[in-house]
Formats: C-alpha cells, sequence, structure tokens
C-alpha cells in the first residue's frame, strides 16, 4: 500500500503512517508490541519483566518517536500486559484518540474448557475485561489470537460483528492464521455482511519467510494489512547472540 499525503506531525520529525488494510485507520508503519510487560515467575517472565515504571518510559519514548500503534493480548502476563498500557497511557496523560489500541483473545484466561477458544461466550467476555484492563471504552482492533477448531468460524465472526455494532470494538482482525483460513473468514464476512477482516498479524522475518509462498499473496489480493510479529527473530538478528 502507497503512503497517501498526510498533515504536518506534532513531534520534531515526520510521521511515516500508512492505511491499515482496507479502511481509513492511520497507523504508524512501527508498532509497539509488549509482550514483555509485566511478566512473573510465569512463562511470559522468561520473555521479559518490564513493570510499570519501565513501561512506561519504553511508551514515551516510542509516542515521542511518532508510534501511534500498540499491541497487547489478553494472555500477556496473564492480563498484566494490558493493565500496564491502560495505566502508562493515563501516567503519561495521552489522549485516546491519539493512540490506537490493539489487543488479542483466545489463549486461556482461567480454569476450565470455557475459559479459553474463540467461541462467542470467550470473545464477549475477555473483551469486557480486556476494556476494564485498559481503562478505555473502545478497542480499535480486536484479533483472534489463533485459529480454534472446536469452534465454528461463523460464530466467532458474529461475535466479533456483535461487538462491533455495540461500539467495543472499531475494527477486527486475525493473528496465526493459515492463508485458506483467512479465506474461509473473508467469505463467510461477505456473505453474512459481517465487518471485514482487517489484518493479519502473523510471525515475518528475514530468518523466517515462509509467509511469502501463500499468506502475503492472498493479503495483497484482499486488501488485508499485514502486522508483523517478531521481525528481529526473537533477538536473532540483533546481533546479541553469537555462533
Amino acid at each position: 500500500m502507497t503512503t497517501p499525503n498526510l498533515p504536518q506531525s506534532t513531534h520534531d520529525a515526520p510521521l511515516r503512517l500508512r492505511t491499515l488494510g482496507n479502511s481509513g485507520l492511520f497507523v504508524s508503519e512501527l508498532c509497539l508490541g509488549t509482550m514483555t510487560f509485566g511478566g512473573g515467575d510465569d512463562m511470559w517472565g522468561l520473555i521479559g519483566q518490564l513493570q510499570q515504571e519501565q513501561a512506561d518510559e519504553l511508551m514515551k519514548t516510542a509516542l515521542e518517536a511518532g508510534i501511534n500503534f500498540i499491541d497487547t493480548a489478553n494472555v500477556y502476563g496473564g492480563g498484566a500486559s494490558e493493565r500496564i498500557v491502560g495505566q502508562s497511557l493515563k501516567n503519561l496523560d495521552v489522549r485516546r484518540e491519539d493512540v490506537l489500541l490493539a489487543t488479542k483473545v483466545l489463549g486461556p484466561m482461567g480454569e476450565g474448557p470455557n475459559a479459553r477458544g474463540a467461541s462467542r461466550g470467550h470473545i464477549m467476555s475477555e473483551c469486557k475485561a480486556s476494556l476494564r484492563r485498559l481503562q478505555t471504552d473502545y478497542i480499535d482492533l480486536y484479533q483472534i489470537h489463533g485459529f480454534d477448531p472446536a469452534t465454528p468460524i461463523e460464530e466467532t465472526l458474529e461475535a466479533l460483528n456483535t461487538l462491533v455494532h455495540h461500539g467495543h470494538v472499531r475494527y477486527v482482525g486475525l493473528s496465526n492464521w493459515a492463508a485458506w483460513q483467512v479465506m474461509k473468514a473473508v467469505g463467510i464476512t461477505r456473505a453474512r455482511r459481517l465487518c471485514p477482516i482487517l489484518s493479519l498479524q502473523a510471525y515475518y522475518t528475514l530468518v523466517g519467510r515462509d509467509l511469502e509462498r501463500e499468506v502475503i499473496p492472498m493479503l495483497e489480493s484482499e486488501n488485508i494489512g499485514l502486522m508483523v510479529w517478531s521481525p528481529l527473530a526473537g533477538g536473532y538478528l540483533s546481533g546479541k547472540y553469537e555462533g
């Protein structure tokens, strides 16, 4: 997608913005991922343990650099990442309309078979929980964090459509779906006139380019935005590892 002419940034350097997918939503080319926020003694602690003060400093740096797009998920730190992000925006006195918040749902958030997945019940309850943790009344981009083979895609997409119509969610996206799964979802949204799939978030890096075979051509064909996670391959491309 090409970058249209935009008003001058209020920052020292001009913002580099893109429209996300087939929408009028302008997002910075760089998105701040917050998977390292709030980890404790669990698996998330092995990924990152940034707490509020450190996260505030990182958020401040990102916003001053022109990033307006922040991505998190309900499972990061068991909800801690969302809480830290929401509190950070308050601490930094950031106007809600100046940032775009993206979060995700799918992973386990409690005990029992219904405390996970992409069922209508789990999506609806977890969206409300994410809104509380983020201290906001709407989510700009709500993403399904993976494919749930136990739940009909129709059920998932109908639930997302309900959230959009209720005003809790502005746009919807997917994450870690195969090309055929995305196309099936696209077909269902068109046939049932549901809110469209705006974006796909997926692993893509110089050392992991499988996306180029089927997924990226499909996204270009359907005008669906691509959000990349782990572009440095977990730090492998940063130069901090030897051998």
